[in-house]
């Protein structure tokens, strides 16, 4: 797998609503009014589909808030690897 290239990264951002660069990596925040269970069960369904990819992202959880930071360390950069667990994460943010 291939780091993308600031042109394919910016149209993958484009794709990724509220996803942006961090330090070298995709980064978005999620919020969840209801509190600490539903920011624990965010981080439990991103666990089962990051474990399935074997692709792990970086998070971060303060009460009802969840950062997740997605690179892929082993190519030096961000791949189509963490772009697809980026949009799999916005989906699972819904459930």
């Amino acid at each position: 797998m291939t780091v993308l290239s600031d042109d394919d990264l910016a149209t993958a951002l484009a794709l990724l609503p509220g996803w942006g660069l961090e330090d070298g990596m995709l980064a978005k925040r999620y919020v969840f009014p209801v509190g600490f269970m539903a920011a624990i069960g965010f981080v439990d369904r991103v666990a089962v589909a990051a474990e399935a990819a074997d692709h792990h992202p970086d998070i971060d959880i303060r009460w009802n808030a969840v950062t997740l930071r997605l690179a892929t360390h082993d190519e030096g950069g961000i791949t189509e690897k963490d772009t697809a667990l980026a949009s799999e994460c916005d989906r699972l943010a819904l459930a």
